[in-house]
């Protein structure tokens, strides 16, 4: 006789035989659902209505929308192994989230508070959100010394990477010897994944950017379809500059270097590289604002290989070069301390 399925309409079952097969059945479905390889992000927020995040992975080079609707969001994909995701609010803050196949991950927020955002379901989530939250009560100063004992103290965790990255490399104020042997740290004693190992090799190739190094070469298409390289950098003062809609300071250094050449001419040359994820909007600012310098606008955002490879990590971010192509300044803060450095770089007799 054949076996009669514990779940067939027209077979006689029994109560213990039905438990069973439901049992069965659930385990099936739960077996399904965390080896199909689709990592679930679900949110709330108060205060936010309708609303697009930004969701890319910079280890992998892609980029998604994310839709808020009536305050609640879902967001799925696929992975085949564990990764480091970055969700850019509407305001332009940015948590990470430590993704994993079949894991499911719950935000909780108010628009008010997004830096208070809190991310749970997996323990890395849990650790960052942890760290996050103690980090808004630190001054400056004393979240780089916490992020050091989080490093030291969780080696094998992708929050490790995540934090030696964002303080101690990718910062306006990068401490490259610092950050390589805490990489090693973690390549010696957890695990030497494949990230750490790129990103100690990543750290060894920044320190060429430092201030009395060359320039690195580089190439790329400008928003009007030419191309845009460090040879056209031959002019007394040179800079090359990050800037971003949404950011006022970037904005304000973009029109102070358009003044500046306009005073100095040839003197002055600038290529700017912009985040923004639409060039439309990009190339429509620099066209009203009479800006014609070369601009690079890939959409991108923080991906964007010529900033990567200048090490242009935060906003606004600029490296100054003198004729000759070495590095001079990096990372002036504001638009008057941006003025006032090439206005003495133009007045100094050296290489005339």
């Amino acid at each position: 006789m054949s076996p009669i399925s514990p779940i067939s309409p027209i077979s006689p079952i029994s109560p213990r035989r039905g438990l069973w097969g439901l049992w069965f059945f659930l385990l099936l479905l739960a077996s399904c659902d965390s080896s199909n390889g689709s990592f679930r992000l679900k949110g709330t927020f108060k205060n936010m209505n309708q609303a697009q995040f930004y969701i890319y992975d910079a280890e992998r080079g892609w980029k998604d929308t994310i839709n808020v609707r009536s305050g609640r969001m879902r967001y799925e994909v696929s992975l085949k192994d564990t990764t480091t995701l970055m969700l850019m609010f509407p305001n332009y803050s940015i948590i990470p989230i430590f993704a994993q196949p079949g894991a499911k991950v719950e935000m909780e927020g108010d628009a008010s508070h997004l830096r208070e955002t809190t991310v749970m379901g997996t323990e890395d989530n849990e650790d960052m959100t942890e760290f996050r939250l103690k980090a808004n009560e630190l001054t400056p100063p004393q979240i780089p010394q916490e992020a050091r004992r989080f490093i030291i103290e969780h080696l094998s965790s992708p929050v490790s990477l995540y934090l030696l990255q964002r303080y101690f490399v990718y910062t306006t104020a990068p401490e490259y010897d610092e950050a390589y042997r805490l990489c090693q740290h973690i390549i010696d004693e957890g695990g030497g994944s494949g990230a750490a190992i790129r990103l100690s090799k990543q750290i060894a190739v920044m320190k060429n950017n430092a201030i009395g190094k060359q320039l690195p070469a580089f190439s790329a298409k400008d928003t009007n379809g030419k191309t845009v390289s460090n040879r056209q950098l031959k002019a007394d003062v040179n800079v090359v500059c990050l800037w971003a809609l949404w950011n006022r300071t970037s904005l304000s250094q973009l029109r102070t270097l358009r003044t500046l050449r306009k005073e100095h001419q040839e003197r002055v040359s600038v290529v700017s590289i912009c985040i923004d994820a639409d060039q439309a909007d990009a190339k429509h600012f620099l066209e009203r604002d009479s800006i014609d310098w070369p601009n690079v606008c890939d959409g991108e955002m923080w991906q964007t290989t010529v900033a990567q490879k200048l090490n242009l990590t935060t906003m606004p971010a600029n490296v100054i070069t003198d004729k000759k192509g070495k590095i001079v300044a990096r990372n002036i803060t504001s638009a008057q301390q941006l003025k006032e450095k090439i206005e003495e770089l133009l007045k100094d007799p050296k290489d005339k």
